[in-house]
């Protein structure tokens, strides 16, 4: 544990907590009591939480960067849409940052381009040459910010890019294509300008709790401009006729691919309703 003047402690839990399950998160602000000589210091409490997340496991956080890689590994949108229903849901501000720009520039773009509407923010940039890093960096000023996503894609890179720092990084692992868990543990980490990174493991896996397949589609800041001018109310924007915004994905206000992947979460989600008292 790290106080605000960056001094570390290693703490044990009271049994209270451990008979609660409460298991502290980075990022949390936490109670705790000092030993003295060789007496244990205490965990006394974990503060109520303005946000959290499972995956990565983070608390208290303005923003996460769902961060994507234009070359390899390849980018898995499904998790990278995952992610930002959570972030919505937690009331976290989601960012997209493509990096590996350098491999494919055009792929980049249109990478970024599916998330524009969808992020509160997007960035195409290169950690290796330093390309739209300084963009991202006046975003994230002074704020507490994770990054998130695949293994490999570069997120301990790009921070060290950002801040001058020195994190462990890995290479790809050429027979399947995913990048190694150099970053094993989630970890906070003071800036320049008053903010704070935390630098999280990459993962492969994520699944969301079962909800109501409706709420979905509120989840999607794209669609809201086109929801209401749909002909049935409510409408899931899934196969209905008259569904604005479908019609707003063929005029080419809302990415097409973004809208396919919906459909699939919706399907899935709504098997998942279905079966949830089985």
């Amino acid at each position: 544990m790290m106080d605000q003047a960056g001094r570390c402690y290693t703490l044990r839990a009271q049994a209270k907590l451990r008979r609660q399950r409460l298991t502290p998160l980075v990022g949390d602000y936490v109670r705790f009591t000092l030993g003295e000589g060789e007496e244990n210091s205490w965990l006394t409490a974990i503060l109520p939480r303005r946000n959290s997340l499972v995956r990565p496991a983070v608390a208290n956080i303005d923003y996460l960067v769902i961060t994507l890689s234009a070359g390899f590994p390849k980018a898995d949108l499904l998790l990278a849409d995952r992610l930002l229903l959570l972030c919505r849901q937690a009331g976290i501000s989601p960012l997209v940052a493509v990096n590996k720009a350098e491999e494919d520039p055009q792929g980049a773009l249109a990478l970024a381009q599916q998330y524009r509407g969808g992020a509160a923010g997007t960035f195409v940039l290169s950690a290796a040459t330093g390309q739209g890093v300084e963009a991202l960096g006046e975003a994230l000023g002074g704020t507490v910010h994770a990054f998130g996503g695949q293994s490999g894609v570069g997120k301990s890179t790009l921070i060290n890019r950002l801040y001058g720092l020195e994190l462990s990084t890995g290479a790809l692992s050429e027979k399947i294509d995913r990048g190694k868990h150099t970053t094993r543990h989630t970890q906070l980490i003071q800036v320049p300008g008053g903010g704070k990174v935390l630098d999280t493991p990459g993962f492969s896996l994520l699944e969301m709790k079962t909800m109501d397949p409706a709420e979905l589609a509120g989840l999607y800041p794209e669609f809201q401009p086109y929801g209401d001018k749909c002909r049935f109310q409510p409408c899931a924007h899934y196969k209905e006729p008259g569904c604005a915004v479908k019609e707003a994905v063929e005029a080419g206000l809302v990415s097409g691919e973004r809208h396919g992947r919906y459909c699939e979460l919706y399907e899935e989600m709504r098997e998942r309703w279905r079966e949830r008292y089985d």
